[in-house]
């Protein structure tokens, strides 16, 4: 075979997977990045309008969306550290061979493959001023109903309660396939030398597991920046706009302001902050290499 076929070989087998992810995702990527220089709707009849900068400038000045960017980065802050330290400290608890742990590992897992439309209605139910945990505080405390999803104060921390919940386990497997890398027999000879406990951890666990914690912070971020589906089905941003974020937000330019262009200008926004994220992670793991 010429050297020229076997170099194209490669392309033509990777050919429709990349035609798909053109399709789905870099064209309408294109687009929305064109649009967001434009002024249109959802009326495809109407001439797109070229206003150049005028997008961005908006932003830039819009109050709104400098309050759903705080939401945004507050809800990342308040989801990634505890999934991380709890997903990590699951499988330092579930990779010893004790008897049933398999049922253990699958017992957290499993609400990985619960969907998030059921989980977010079935919290929802939950957090109800008649639901269960309601009538659990009445029964043993004797207290009044709260408002998980009502009051302000409480609703954000609602919501990401079922970020951490669904997301736990499938971070706790990542952990748990990086400590199954790590060998049995630097634990032995930590053994020998006097070192138990969370001493073994701290002195060996969490330096030879620095890239799977850098892995999984960058990924539950970014996934904590996308949230939208527990917003929608919780709250639909409220109370008083407590619970928005930048997806969310998105949205609602989109489909009920209508305002597509915005919505593709708040949507670059997000793509840029989920591209930082990124460019995060690939630094820290290059600089980890070093230490």
């Amino acid at each position: 075979m010429p050297p020229s076929s076997r170099s194209a070989t490669p392309w033509l087998f990777l050919m429709p997977a990349l035609l798909l992810l053109s399709l789905s995702v870099l064209i309408p990527a294109v687009l929305a990045l064109l649009m967001s220089f434009t002024r249109s709707g959802l009326d495809v009849s109407e001439p797109l309008a070229w206003v150049g900068l005028s997008n961005l400038r908006r932003l830039w000045a819009d109050a709104v969306f400098r309050r759903v960017l705080g939401t945004t980065v507050l809800y990342l802050v308040g989801v990634v550290p505890p999934i991380v330290v709890s997903s990590l400290g699951l499988a330092i608890l579930v990779n010893r061979k004790l008897p049933g742990i398999q049922l253990l590992r699958a017992a957290y897992y499993t609400p990985v493959l619960v969907s998030i439309v059921v989980a977010a209605i079935a919290f929802r139910w939950l957090y109800a001023e008649n639901g269960l945990l309601n009538g659990l505080l009445a029964t043993w405390m004797g207290s009044e109903p709260i408002g998980f999803l009502a009051d302000p104060r409480l609703a954000l921390v609602s919501v990401m309660v079922v970020t951490f919940w669904k997301g736990i386990g499938y971070y706790m497997v990542i952990f748990l396939a990086g400590l199954q890398g790590i060998p049995v027999e630097l634990y032995e000879a930590a053994a020998l030398d006097g070192c138990r406990g969370w001493r073994v951890h701290l002195h060996i666990t969490l330096p030879l597991l620095r890239p799977y914690v850098v892995l999984v912070a960058v990924i539950s971020a970014i996934a904590a920046t996308k949230v939208f589906e527990e917003v929608f089905l919780m709250t639909q941003g409220g109370p008083a706009g407590s619970t928005r974020t930048l997806v969310y937000y998105v949205y609602d330019q989109a489909f009920r302001e209508l305002d597509i262009s915005y919505a593709c200008t708040v949507g670059l926004a997000l793509f840029l902050l989920v591209v930082l994220l990124t460019l995060l992670r690939f630094s820290v793991a290059q600089s980890s290499r070093f230490l």
